[in-house]
């Protein structure tokens, strides 16, 4: 049965960088507060709608500080951040899969850092050493997107589960975020072979291939392409899924009913020899009340707790959607799991 919990030991789609200019303030740390100004360079995995509601809010409070915004999936940010780690170039990194921040956090990529407003944090949504190396913003989860038209000229249901995703009516049907790029889909292999056991979950993958007809360098282009008719059912992620339906597209937003594979979106401060006071004032934004009401708007489960209701579209209850997930396991064995996928399933990547 899902179950919201957390295996924490270790504290641990696509677009060119883009360029903003968000500012400073007067927060506390902030080099700001004598009236200078800096620019300091933000990695993100945020989806790009939701930076266009994010980004502003900073600019209004910060108008000195200016943001470098380099905005990728999950899986290159990471790369890039992994390939810099002698001569980093992000300040900090927002938004993007702690899994991922684990495996900077092993390399000894982060600095510790206690931002104003942790103490309003839940636990399991936190490095659990004092100052912490990684905070959470909100959790994201595997969802389906299936085209109810599409579906239904075919004459076929609508799937409710991982199980169903693997029946041969469904055959060519199916597109999916690739793991080793995308944080989306890194997420739902590891929830496969978390919950089904590793054998158990290679044989499932292995049949669930049958069924892909391409693996996509996106979290949210499975659903992109679903909405779009080019494929009936995209594996995904729960934003994506129930903005899309919400917006009036002829789709379903389906939670599989074995429990969803998940993720925390977290913040941390990049280990360098110049820590920029600008770096440590975003971060204090990113966790404040007002930021963390707009996640609330975006996600159903968020790392303060807020009086926003449950966005339409999900589970009543999403935390019991959510697989009990060990974090540090997923970390470790990350590359060991994405070499194996790549010898199997890759031949369906498409194109880079």
């Amino acid at each position: 049965m899902a179950a919201f919990g957390l295996v924490i030991v270790v504290a641990a789609c696509t677009s060119g960088p883009v360029t903003t200019n968000p500012g400073t303030g007067t927060a506390t740390g902030s080099a700001t507060a004598t009236g200078g100004s800096e620019t300091i360079t933000v990695y993100t995995a945020l989806e790009d709608d939701q930076l266009a509601e994010y980004i502003p809010m900073f600019e209004k409070s910060h108008p000195n500080i200016k943001v470098n915004k380099v905005r990728d999936s999950t899986g290159i940010i990471t790369a890039k951040l992994l390939a810099e780690k002698d001569n980093p170039q992000a300040d900090v990194v927002w938004g993007t899969a702690v899994s991922s921040l684990l495996v900077a956090d092993q390399q000894g990529m982060l600095e510790p850092y206690a931002p104003a407003g942790l103490e309003a944090v839940q636990p399991q949504f936190r490095d659990d050493r004092n100052p912490p190396t990684w905070v959470g913003i909100d959790a994201w989860m595997s969802a389906f997107c299936a085209n109810t038209v599409e579906l239904e000229q075919k004459g076929v249901p609508v799937p409710t589960s991982w199980a169903d995703l693997t029946k041969p009516e469904y055959k060519g049907m199916i597109v999916m975020s690739n793991p080793a790029s995308s944080g989306t889909g890194f997420l739902s292999i590891s929830a496969i072979l978390q919950m089904m056991g590793e054998e158990q979950g290679w044989k499932y993958l292995d049949a669930l291939h049958q069924n892909v007809v391409q693996y996509v360098h996106s979290g949210s282009k499975p659903c992109k392409m679903a909405g779009a008719g080019e494929y009936p059912i995209g594996i995904s992620f729960d934003y994506r899924a129930v903005k899309q339906k919400n917006d009036g597209e002829l789709i379903a937003a389906v939670f599989p009913t074995e429990g969803s594979g998940w993720d925390i979106e977290a913040n941390a401060l990049v280990k360098k020899a110049n820590i920029k006071p600008g770096a440590k004032t975003f971060l204090d934004w990113a966790i404040s009340p007002e930021i963390m009401g707009e996640y609330a708007k975006n996600f159903p489960v968020t790392a303060v707790k807020t009086d926003v209701p449950i966005p339409e579209g999900y589970p009543a209850d999403p935390t019991k959607q959510l697989i009990k997930n060990d974090f540090n396991w997923a970390a470790k064995n990350r590359d060991a799991i994405l070499a194996e996928w790549t010898k199997r399933y890759d031949s369906k990547s498409e194109p880079k």
